[in-house]
């Protein structure tokens, strides 16, 4: 079902965080540009903001001029911020007061990758369901335990939206094409995209090649119980007795397909998961052992220096610049101009 169209374009404000995602943003905003295009309609209006109106670092490394800075932007009808790796450590006041007086003024918000982070930081998604990436939803629920969030492909929830990024973009605006201007149009406007499928909101965010065969629907269900149970690991008879198998069996079916043993693969999950947390959070190194199963401290370090080559805190103090470094980055290069 279409919603009412209007005559006017959608005007949409896209806040551009250092270090933001290009395949994110250039997922949505070629998506409304195609969609313009197909129409021979104005159909979307855009402009590109920033904190203090300079042009911003992507995540590539390209210079992104924007339009103009927050303050001298009059909030458009929709709003959405794109962010990148780096956007759990994003924190500025200015920008954070502008989204306020935007949604407060009618709004709809939304946000690209870690964006979600920007808008639980600024207080927009609470009583939401949202999303993020499948690395940062860890992180995420780890600092916002009071917001739901899932691994869904992107969340439309009321006057708030949210994508976990990547082409999921695409996927987020041919809908909302749809909703507002009909299927024929989105579905033309992803022909012309070479986008074969328009995927669901609810559509999980893949980590791993599909099942196909019993052996491989009996491998994901092992990893999906790994994963269920991070920081209480189980050890391989309580894995092997939950999913109906015997412990032989699951040591071939992970030595054949993975080449590694349950054991190591499930050690490597639960430093997978620490690491997201020790560089996602501000929870301390004993907090995030405790969380990923490890009994001590000093055996945590020693896993993990093992399997990333540095103690767990050095790891973490190595990356708390994050965004700044990107900002201070990007104001050398206009500098150089």
């Amino acid at each position: 079902m279409s919603e009412r169209r209007s005559d006017r374009p959608e005007s949409i404000g896209f806040v551009l965080v250092p270090g933001f995602t290009l395949l994110a943003f250039a997922a949505v905003v070629e998506t409304l540009r195609l969609a313009n295009y197909v129409s021979g309609r104005e159909l979307y209006r855009w402009l590109l903001l920033s904190g203090d109106g300079t042009p911003v670092l992507s995540s590539a490394g390209f210079l992104q001029p924007v339009d103009g800075a927050l303050a001298t932007a009059a909030a458009p009808a929709t709003v959405i911020v794109c962010s990148g790796r780096d956007g759990h450590r994003f924190d500025d006041p200015k920008i954070t007061a502008w989204l306020r007086r935007a949604a407060a003024q009618g709004a709809v918000v939304g946000s690209v990758c870690t964006g979600s982070h920007v808008l639980a930081r600024a207080g927009l998604l609470n009583g939401y369901r949202c999303t993020i990436h499948w690395e940062n939803l860890a992180g995420f629920s780890e600092t916002f335990p009071e917001i739901e969030a899932t691994g869904d492909l992107f969340t439309v929830d009321r006057n708030r939206f949210t994508c976990a990024g990547g082409t999921a973009g695409a996927d987020m605006m041919l809908q909302r094409i749809a909703r507002t201007h009909g299927d024929k149009l989105a579905i033309d406007v992803a022909e012309e995209m070479l986008h074969d499928t328009i995927r669901a909101g609810s559509d999980r965010q893949p980590r791993a090649k599909p099942a196909h065969s019993i052996e491989r629907r009996e491998l994901s269900a092992a990893i999906a119980l790994m994963s269920a149970h991070i920081e209480e690991p189980l050890d391989l008879h309580s894995l092997a007795g939950r999913l109906g198998q015997s412990r032989r069996n699951i040591e071939r079916l992970f030595r054949s397909h993975l080449s590694v043993s349950p054991a190591r693969y499930y050690l490597d999950m639960r430093l997978k998961r620490a690491r997201q947390l020790l560089l996602q959070t501000n929870m301390s190194v004993m907090e995030v052992a405790i969380s990923c199963g490890f009994v001590s401290a000093t055996h945590f370090s020693k896993c993990y220096r093992d399997r990333y080559g540095v103690p767990p805190r050095r790891d973490q103090s190595s990356h708390r610049r994050g965004p700044l470094a990107v900002a201070a980055l990007g104001e050398r290069l206009v500098s150089a101009d």
